[in-house]
């Protein structure tokens, strides 16, 4: 039987086992990562100290939680619930059928400003977004990289990840070059994380980017997006 295997599939049940694993010396050092001071893009979440790996063990134990538990822990201020819940969510798509894929994928939406640090779009985003839209119209993507939320933005070019794993490209091109002259680093550094990303599996297709936009692109973005290159073409793209 699994560490956490509950019967009672709610969101408070999913707090209360999240709260044995509890550190106050890593909440402490969670809250400085995730920049939760005032002003910061993590202002007001609370951390209660559970690692990772802790919690994908918790979430085993609940992968029956119904969706309506799974927006509670959304709902919730505590940042690991709403990274359980997440976890748990992913854990369901994946076993799901084509019809509950899309309740899913739909009740993603619904709760995307929930998904509101970027550990939380990183685990998520292209596990749920990214494979539904395979093959489907993406251009709710678009939509998404063009609203105020730093998170619902974030989402729209993570989701990519997932057409890049199938050596589909143009998606991801498209959005960073919508998403190019975004100020904050965050999405910078998603934009080239993904650009990186199609690089490992395209450098042709990469270059051809960054021929184009190197010169105006942020500095963080093209760091990210050079990383893999070799050292003469990154002194190259650095000196432009």
């Amino acid at each position: 039987m699994k560490k956490y295997q509950m019967t009672n599939q709610t969101a408070e049940a999913v707090e209360k086992s999240l709260r044995t694993e509890a550190s106050e010396q890593r909440a402490k050092d969670l809250s400085r990562f995730f920049k939760t001071g005032k002003g910061d893009y993590g202002e007001g979440d609370v951390f209660l100290g559970v690692s990772v790996p802790q919690q994908r063990e918790v979430a085993k134990g609940f992968t029956d939680c119904p969706l309506s538990e799974i927006a509670r822990l959304l709902e919730s201020s505590i940042h690991e619930c709403r990274l359980t819940g997440l976890i748990i969510l992913v854990s369901q798509f994946k076993k799901a059928s084509e019809e509950d894929k899309k309740k899913i994928f739909e009740f993603y939406f619904k709760h995307s400003k929930k998904i509101n640090n970027w550990d939380l779009v990183d685990l998520s985003a292209h596990k749920i977004v990214g494979e539904y839209l395979l093959g489907k119209d993406v251009s709710v993507l678009n939509k998404l990289a063009t609203l105020d939320n730093l998170w619902q933005r974030r989402i729209s070019i993570i989701a990519t990840f997932a057409f890049i794993n199938k050596g589909q490209f143009n998606k991801s091109l498209e959005l960073a070059q919508i998403l190019l002259h975004d100020r904050h680093d965050l999405i910078q550094k998603a934009v080239g994380w993904m650009l990186r990303e199609i690089g490992k599996r395209d450098e042709k297709v990469l270059i051809q980017f960054l021929d184009k936009h190197a010169k105006t692109m942020p500095r963080t973005m093209l760091r990210y997006a050079i990383e893999k290159l070799d050292e003469k073409k990154k002194k190259f793209y650095l000196a432009r």
